[in-house]
């Protein structure tokens, strides 16, 4: 235990009430809880004098003690705008940054002193600008990327915290965070994630900003793919599990508040590019076992990029950035790996059994994982929608009944058929030339087929539903 001057120890004695540091920092953390608590606390300026103490305290002989310290720190920041002043005005920044990022502190992994100072950071960074511009300086250094290799959630979380609050609304420092100067310490933050999970949602924020709604996706997802995780080159070509990753969050964010972000139009083509690159793993793949996520990462990437293309189809504020995604050939794409896999089970079942009919006539690509096809129709129906220029274009591909053909159940790909319903019905309504064709596509898919059952979900009277 180090010496700690007199006149530090005085105060924390008599505001405590107590004979013993240790017990007077228990005691004051549980004052500190409290609103009238921290104001009390603040008139007796002890948030000056327990960052005085943690600068008379030393890593690890003192690690105890210091581990309250920092914990009074917190209690007395949080809402506390007195006390939030008096961190900014003592330079409680570089106090408590220069105990957490100390290369004994980080070398031993204490995540407990790290994730208390930087829970007391995150405090601080919720009173304003002020406060997250001088927090962030500090941050920008980089010191903070051996923090974030710290392999645990319980620093990862508070982490992802003050760099959210510090870039929410100021462009300056987002474009900071995105810059090749500081992309390693956020390149960092998803591999802690990747490996040990997170409880709270910071992360997902940051990526939604960075990525989703301003144009830095590129840069980001490109970095894990050239660097491995100890910086060193990588002449990888395939999807690395960080990316797969970063894509699993993305499209988690897009499915569940697609309707609360701005979406950005590079992050729109950027994902499109990164689809038509992931295809080639078709040619490799074996029968699927599991949906998203699988084992490989890039069977994850093509699963991750089409669902995030399904959901921004999906909505009606993206008009635009939908339309310039079908300049680009979507649907061509979309029609043409629908005819390059083989037919669902059902209907692969009933070739294969009709008269005179060779099993292998009917081969094609495998789908990748439980729900591929399934995927592929639901951005073909939501891209129809209302589109009467896809729907043409749907048409004039020959691709009515192909889409007839996913309205049947399937093994491998759940709500096939629903979704198959879907794209049928958005392909046909208000388009009185695809309702014939509809019809005739129906009937022409019921001759061919002499399973009773198929022929059931295949046909029906288009005029009358529409």
């Amino acid at each position: 235990m180090d010496a700690v001057p007199a006149n530090i120890l005085q105060p924390f004695f008599v505001t405590a009430n107590s004979f013993t540091l240790d017990e007077s920092l228990e005691n004051l953390i549980e004052l500190a809880r409290t609103s009238d608590g921290r104001s009390d606390l603040a008139s007796k300026n002890m948030l000056t004098t327990t960052l005085q103490l943690c600068q008379s305290l030393s890593y690890p002989s003192s690690s105890g003690t210091l581990l309250l310290a920092l914990k009074l720190i917190r209690n007395l920041c949080a809402g506390e705008l007195r006390n939030q002043n008096s961190f900014i005005e003592r330079n409680g920044v570089d106090v408590v940054s220069n105990i957490i990022s100390s290369k004994e502190l980080v070398n031993d992994s204490n995540y407990g002193v790290i994730r208390m100072g930087l829970q007391a950071l995150a405090n601080v960074s919720l009173a304003g600008e002020e406060h997250q511009i001088v927090i962030w300086n500090r941050i920008y250094s980089l010191e903070f990327v051996e923090i974030a290799k710290v392999r645990r959630k319980e620093t990862c979380d508070p982490l992802c915290m003050i760099i959210y609050a510090c870039i929410e609304e100021n462009h300056k420092l987002l474009d900071q965070l995105c810059s090749d100067h500081a992309l390693p310490l956020l390149v960092e933050i998803i591999r802690t994630a990747l490996a040990v999970g997170f409880g709270e949602d910071w992360l997902k924020l940051i990526l939604t900003k960075t990525c989703i709604e301003e144009s830095y996706f590129t840069p980001l997802f490109s970095k894990p793919r050239h660097e491995n995780s100890d910086g060193s080159s990588s002449e990888m070509h395939t999807c690395t599990q960080a990316q797969s990753f970063l894509l699993s969050i993305l499209s988690e964010m897009m499915n569940t508040q697609l309707e609360h972000i701005t979406l950005s139009k590079v992050f729109a083509f950027d994902v499109f590019k990164i689809l038509k690159t992931a295809l080639g793993v078709l040619n490799y793949v074996s029968r699927p076992t599991s949906g998203l996520p699988t084992s490989s990462p890039d069977i994850n990437a093509l699963g991750y990029s089409l669902c995030i293309l399904r959901d921004i189809c999906a909505f009606d504020g993206h008009m635009d950035i939908v339309d310039s995604l079908l300049s680009q050939g979507l649907i061509q794409m979309l029609l043409d790996l629908l005819r390059d896999l083989e037919p669902p089970t059902v209907i692969r079942k009933t070739l294969q059994n009709a008269e005179n009919q060779d099993s292998t006539t009917y081969s094609g690509k495998l789908c990748p994982y439980k729900g591929f096809r399934s995927d592929i129709v639901a951005v073909i129906g939501n891209c129809a929608y209302k589109r009467k220029h896809v729907q043409d274009e749907i048409r004039d591909q020959n691709g009515i009944l192909l889409m007839l053909q996913q309205c049947v159940t399937d093994d491998e790909n759940p709500f096939l058929r629903e979704w198959g319903i879907w794209g049928v019905r958005n392909l046909l309504e208000g388009n009185l030339e695809n309702q014939k064709s509809g019809c005739g596509s129906a009937d022409s898919a019921c001759k061919a087929c002499k399973h009773h059952r198929l022929k059931i979900l295949i046909r029906c009277d288009w005029s009358q539903n529409l």
